[in-house]
């Protein structure tokens, strides 16, 4: 079954990874957030944890490049989405956690949009179990017309789920214009 029941080890998951990629980075000036569905409590998923590593300068990025590269990683670049670089498991080097826990790395400056659609689609699905509700509604019937195909339900979840996700992204930046 490709979305499955969720669970609170994805948060456990999370942490250990956090962990061994900050020790990787050996002190290095970012922030590591989780996000993507795993990082939303009962929200059934793909059981794949979404990382985002974030930077303020733009000088930092090669520094981060350099300490993920030594522990692992290669850099795949942006994969068409401007401000947000993404980094695999190289396949060369062994480590328990980060080779055991399927996950996504992605490494972005604070300014960068797929990062601000990050967050505020979690925050966004962590305050309103009715978008959480619907959202994972969603999920389960594009897995079904994907007929459980990992790469098909990506490219209609790209379709389908994005119109959703738009409007969440434009309630919560409204929210945050009338809060300032």
């Amino acid at each position: 079954m490709l979305i499955k029941k969720y669970t609170s080890n994805w948060i456990k998951n999370f942490a250990d990874l956090k962990r061994e990629i900050e020790n990787g980075l050996n002190g290095l000036k970012c922030h590591i957030e989780h996000v993507g569905s795993t990082s939303i409590p009962n929200l059934d998923s793909k059981p794949i944890i979404d990382i985002d590593i974030i930077y303020d300068n733009e000088s930092e990025f090669e520094k981060i490049k350099s300490g993920l590269i030594k522990i692992g990683y290669y850099h795949n670049g942006n994969q068409g989405i401007e401000k947000r670089e993404v980094f695999k498991r190289d396949g060369n080097s062994s480590n328990g956690i980060l080779d055991s826990i399927p996950h996504h790395l992605y490494v972005c400056p604070k300014n960068s949009e797929s990062l601000e659609r990050h967050i505020l689609m979690r925050n966004f699905l962590r305050k309103n179990d009715w978008a959480r509700l619907k959202y994972q509604e969603m999920k389960y019937e594009l897995a079904e017309k994907a007929n459980q195909n990992k790469k098909l339900y990506a490219e209609l979840k790209e379709l389908n789920v994005n119109e959703f996700i738009d409007e969440i992204i434009k309630k919560e930046k409204t929210n945050a214009q009338q809060r300032v």
